[in-house]
């Protein structure tokens, strides 16, 4: 079929579904898409139905009427801190993908750099997730999100281990309440576990309510998938990030790409806030903005359509009542681009309810709207006896980075040789990141080698140091704690009882934490039921003490968020 055929392909297959008006033009291996409408759920179906016609990517260039992208919310400083700098490697994001890219490069003796736009790394989706270690099973055989999935699971129990990073395998249940998936779902699991590896096993009514009493008595039955894990999202992160300095990486915050320069077929010249930065391979792992710095490279080959879902926490005091992560599957879920939600025990023993998933056009809106959480709740709080909206103490939205392609993009570019994409990486990208992370070093380190020396660090750590963690010892190791260190005995935060040590520690970290979010991704204060109101005021107070940062300048989550004014006329300290 030739260019023209397949353009045409195109195009009549939108007319089909009433997209009239769409022009269609084929750019390299890819297709691009014109033209206006007045829904964004139809902009989304127009890319969606497209990427299913043979090219390798969709550039959904469709307006949506009288709407105008916001700007990207960027730092408000500049700085020449960066100019003239020569990384061998810089890493563009600083999530859970990012960060671990970094800690990877790190096992090579390589300079390697990672900046974020943000205050702190895991600011966007890699703290406003589940945490779910995924098995896998909602993937589909013969896709990089397949095997990527199953393969980084299975790393998890080490990476965890080097990193210090709490983790559990307590299982997934899918549920179903009609009998047809009791009897026509073993046929899709059984395929991919046989193809993907993956262990799971049939559960019937009565052993269902045995390992979980508490659960409704709509579910007739279930599949279970023990190699499901569950973790906090922002505390691996913040470790990636951590162990990657430890082992030389540079982690510079505040930091936004602002444009790329391009000479033949290399970048030679990565602009910032910050200066100017000369890196010899460039690795894009910014999430819900990757295909807007591949544009800025000239390689853009695909689009980047923000997905959102909103989550709900729940009171500790409800943990106990479920043991594993579960969600009822319908018809609904198994012909949809998210695995439903449902409700999990987190590893802080808070119970997490959700996510929602719907399609919108903004890349930083984490707003949460009533009608959408109302709706989730509702959802989801009856597949446990005994929770209720009482007992939500917050919750939250963040955007998922998918590609109409729904697949992940970790290969190195086509046009330049030393780009490397980590891009579209959503769900299941938290449980994938290690095997994302390795395969993303080969190729960079490989492409690397046609221009420079590159040796294995022998020097390379694996192993995060770590501080006490006070709420998890023993009276007799928090004792021993406190006889080394008086500020481990005085609480600070009573919900989650953090000490003022603890606080210290994350200030004083690798990766500083100088904000009131950033200090409680580390340690928690403020994750309890009273959401900082008792704490906040002695964390920010701890804050100017260990940086010598004035109250005014202290930020709830990074520049625009202070919390405190200093009137007019007024000195202070």
């Amino acid at each position: 079929m030739d260019m023209a055929q397949k353009v045409q392909k195109v195009r009549r297959k939108l007319e089909k579904k009433g997209f009239d008006g769409i022009e269609c033009t084929e750019v390299g291996k890819c297709i691009r898409l014109e033209g206006e409408m007045t829904e964004w759920t139809d902009i989304v179906k127009a890319g969606k139905a497209a990427a299913k016609l043979g090219y390798k990517g969709v550039l959904n260039d469709i307006s949506l009427k009288g709407f105008t992208e916001p700007a990207i919310r960027a730092p408000k400083f500049t700085d020449g801190s960066l100019e003239g700098a020569q990384p061998d490697v810089l890493v563009i994001g600083g999530g859970v993908i990012g960060c671990s890219i970094a800690r990877e490069l790190t096992r090579y003796k390589l300079n390697v750099l990672l900046v974020d736009k943000e205050s702190d790394v895991a600011m966007q989706a890699s703290s406003r997730n589940d945490g779910m270690i995924h098995p896998g099973i909602a993937s589909h055989v013969g896709t990089k999100r397949g095997e990527m999935n199953v393969r980084g699971n299975a790393m998890y129990t080490q990476v965890c281990k080097d990193l210090s990073v709490p983790f559990e395998r307590w299982s997934n249940l899918i549920l179903y309440s009609e009998k047809i998936f009791g009897f026509f779902s073993p046929l899709v699991f059984n395929y991919r576990e046989k193809h993907l590896g993956i262990e799971g096993r049939k559960i019937n009514r009565e052993e269902l309510h045995r390992i979980e009493p508490n659960i409704t008595d709509e579910a007739i039955g279930a599949f279970e998938f023990p190699s499901s894990g569950v973790l906090s999202p922002y505390k691996l992160t913040v470790a990636f990030a951590e162990n990657a300095v430890e082992n030389g990486a540079k982690v510079s915050l505040d930091t936004i790409v602002t444009s790329i320069d391009t000479e033949g077929d290399k970048i030679v010249a990565v602009h910032t806030n910050r200066g100017t930065v000369h890196p010899k391979a460039v690795i894009n792992a910014a999430g819900t903005f990757s295909d807007k710095i591949a544009e800025m490279a000239g390689d853009r080959f695909f689009t980047i359509h923000p997905r959102k879902g909103h989550l709900a926490i729940l009171d500790k005091k409800q943990g106990p009542l479920v043991q594993r992560s579960m969600g009822l599957i319908g018809l609904s879920q198994a012909t949809s681009d998210t695995k439903g939600g449902g409700v999990m025990r987190t590893i802080d023993g808070n119970v997490l309810v959700g996510p929602d998933a719907f399609e919108q056009p903004y890349r930083e809106d984490f707003s949460t709207k009533r009608e959408n959480v109302d709706a989730m709740l509702n959802k989801h709080l009856p597949l446990i006896k005994g929770f209720s909206k009482a007992d939500v103490i917050t919750y939250f939205a963040g955007v998922r980075a998918a590609t109409y392609e729904e697949e992940f993009i970790v290969e190195g570019s086509e046009k330049l040789q030393n780009l490397i994409h980590a891009a579209g990486i959503q769900s299941p990208g938290l449980a994938s990141a290690p095997a994302i992370a390795e395969d993303i070093t080969k190729i960079t380190v490989d492409r690397l080698s046609k221009v420079m020396k590159v040796v294995p660090n022998e020097k390379f750590n694996p192993v995060r140091r770590v501080t006490p963690v006070m709420a998890k010892l023993s009276v007799a190791e928090r004792q021993a704690a406190i006889e080394k260190n008086p500020d481990y005995g005085i609480i600070v935060c009573r919900c989650e009882n953090i000490s003022r040590g603890e606080i210290i520690d994350a200030i004083n970290s690798p990766v500083p934490a100088t904000s009131i979010d950033a200090i409680k991704r580390r340690v928690r204060p403020g994750m309890g039921r009273c959401q900082g109101g008792f704490c906040m005021p002695l964390v920010t107070g701890i804050i100017c003490e260990q940086t010598g940062m004035k109250m005014t300048d202290v930020t709830k989550s990074g520049d625009g968020s202070e919390l405190l004014f200093e009137k007019e006329g007024t000195d202070n300290d």
